[in-house]
């Protein structure tokens, strides 16, 4: 696979969350926030984009969330839960990406908020049609999903290289 190939990114905020007397780390799914995971992975699904890797944080929220939508995918990805995501910065989340092996053209990773909207905002540098309006617009609700596009390797993942090419949101 060569890297000249576009990649694709997939970031995909947890689904609504419970708040159960529970730390935060393991704040599980709320009723909608299940069924929205489902059809946030309907609409991954419908995408059409072949998911190599997936990296999900270990929080229960973002955990449960994959879980439910992987499920409507037409191909399971290798997922690895990773703690870095976790109340991680953009800066780091673009470092974990960084690490991404070469043979994965297409990634998600599923996270939290702020983190993931300030990402999606930060590494598009350009957007296909309506996708950015729409994004601002709503900002990133719970099972939200941004897609970026770039060309290059993973190593060279930084501000501004991607084209927000979809945004989908259960609130659409």
């Amino acid at each position: 696979m060569s890297v000249a190939e576009p990649r694709k990114i997939v970031l995909f905020r947890h689904a609504k969350a419970d708040w159960p007397q529970v730390s935060d780390h393991e704040r599980p799914l709320a009723d909608r926030g299940r069924m929205d995971a489902a059809v946030a992975g309907r609409k991954l699904a419908d995408s059409g984009i072949p998911l190599d890797l997936a990296l999900c944080s270990t929080a229960v929220r973002t955990r449960e969330t994959w879980k439910l939508a992987v499920h409507e995918l037409p191909e399971r990805p290798k997922t690895v839960y990773e703690e870095r995501i976790y109340e991680a910065s953009p800066g780091e989340l673009i470092a974990l990406l960084n690490e991404t092996p070469d043979d994965a053209q297409n990634v998600v990773l599923i996270g939290h908020n702020p983190g993931v909207q300030s990402l999606a905002d930060i590494l598009a540098g350009s957007a296909e049609g309506d996708a950015r309006e729409r994004m601002n617009r709503l900002g990133f609700p719970a099972a939200a999903f941004a897609v970026l596009s770039f060309e290059g390797a993973w190593k060279s993942l930084e501000p501004g290289v991607t084209t927000l090419a979809d945004y989908w949101a259960p609130t659409e």
